[in-house]
């Protein structure tokens, strides 16, 4: 089949999110099934801005042959706005709906390539749900569109003008049951041709425990983070807690955190803070592999990649609880622990610190896991049974 995967930016680094790097691994997925496949895209490259750094034109690479299509001209003003408002509880109208939408991340010259024929793509796959260019596409050919949605139960997810939209679509490639669950909470009656929990595929790989610490001389244990920080990602919350559990239990652990945003630390705990960026894939792997516990904050997410990976790592999980989907990867796997306040996160990682042999089963737990649910084969077939049906 002929097949367009539309991501909001392409993969790379710099513009590295998940919602990217999960489109991307599925384009990938789709070539290696046989099909022939074009990844559209926007000249965006900064997820805050979404200004046009990159230029508008046609290259191969990996197997796939890139699209990259100008953002359109925004309101941002207004768009801020309404997020505000929406993030604050309050109901959009029904024209403040197509406000928020239009003068979000759109597209027309990459809709236009879709509805004036494009390559005659015989399925478009398309995510995440939140952008005004994702509601085109799912309008622009509905019959042929699956959602890769990373629904979160969020306010977002609640706005009507994108439910009427994705009520008509083809299908939907869910990352995790809980994710699949909250879409028929949010769209009642919802029955869709294709429904998938498809996911994505992990490389297997090993990653020594000890590399990391003697290169760059950390001699205390630690706790890492990897991915943006931000509000949304819980990473306040991890600040806080950790400063709280060295104030309160004395014990001199630390914090490595690798990938993008400003934090905003304690002071007490700038000390104990390895800030390193972005960083290559091996050096991510040894920091994990090295950390007492991969801590993941947040309460949003459609599936956690970093915690797979972080299993792969052989490092067990310790994720909030009211992240129904961090708390089902680590149920699912028996890999990890959930806090739902302070108390329990000083002691679980506690625990972990205190029972290396338990935190080891806990981590060989999860990597069987991963090994059996996301390995590329096992996700490559769950996308070739959708993208036929």
């Amino acid at each position: 089949m002929r097949i367009a995967v539309v991501a909001p930016r392409l993969h790379e680094p710099g513009t590295v999110g998940g919602a990217e790097t999960l489109l991307y691994s599925l384009a990938l997925d789709a070539v290696r099934l046989g099909h022939e496949v074009d990844l559209l895209c926007t000249c965006a490259k900064n997820h805050h801005t979404w200004a046009n750094e990159a230029p508008p034109g046609v290259f191969a690479r990996d197997g796939l042959t890139v699209r990259r299509f100008p953002v359109d001209g925004r309101d941002t003003g207004l768009y801020a706005k309404l997020q505000v408002n929406l993030a604050s509880g309050c109901r959009l109208s029904p024209g403040e709906q197509e406000q928020w939408l239009a003068n979000g991340v759109n597209s027309t010259a990459l809709v236009d390539w879709i509805k004036s024929g494009g390559r005659d793509y015989d399925r478009i796959v398309v995510g995440p749900y939140l952008f005004g260019l994702t509601r085109e596409v799912c309008l622009a050919a509905p019959e042929r569109t699956l959602l890769v949605p990373c629904f979160h139960d969020e306010c977002y997810a609640r706005v009507e003008a994108l439910h009427a939209a994705f009520s008509k679509i083809r299908g939907f490639l869910f990352n995790t049951e809980p994710e699949r669950k909250l879409a028929h909470r949010l769209m009642s009656g919802l029955s869709p041709r294709v429904e998938e929990t498809v996911a994505m595929g992990i490389e297997p790989f090993e990653a020594s425990k000890t590399a990391f610490a003697s290169r760059t001389g950390i001699a205390a244990p630690y706790i890492i983070y990897s991915g943006r920080r931000e509000g949304a990602k819980g990473t306040p919350i991890l600040l806080d807690y950790l400063d709280a559990f060295r104030r309160r239990t004395g014990r001199d652990v630390h914090l490595v955190l690798t990938g993008s945003g400003e934090i905003e630390p304690p002071s007490s705990l700038v000390p104990a803070i390895h800030d390193l960026g972005f960083v290559s894939e091996e050096e991510k792997r040894e920091a994990m592999a090295g950390a007492a516990a991969f801590v993941h904050p947040s309460v949003n997410e459609s599936l956690s990649i970093v915690v797979l990976e972080s299993w792969l790592a052989l490092t067990p999980a310790l994720v909030h609880a009211k992240g129904a989907v961090l708390k089902w990867q680590c149920e699912s796997a028996c890999g990890g622990l959930w806090f739902k306040d302070y108390p329990e996160f000083e002691e679980e990682l506690s625990f972990l610190l205190d029972n290396p042999a338990a935190a080891a089963t806990l981590a060989a737990q999860g990597r069987r896991y991963v090994l059996s649910r996301y390995s590329p084969e096992a996700v490559r077939a769950r996308l070739g049974s959708a993208l036929e049906r």
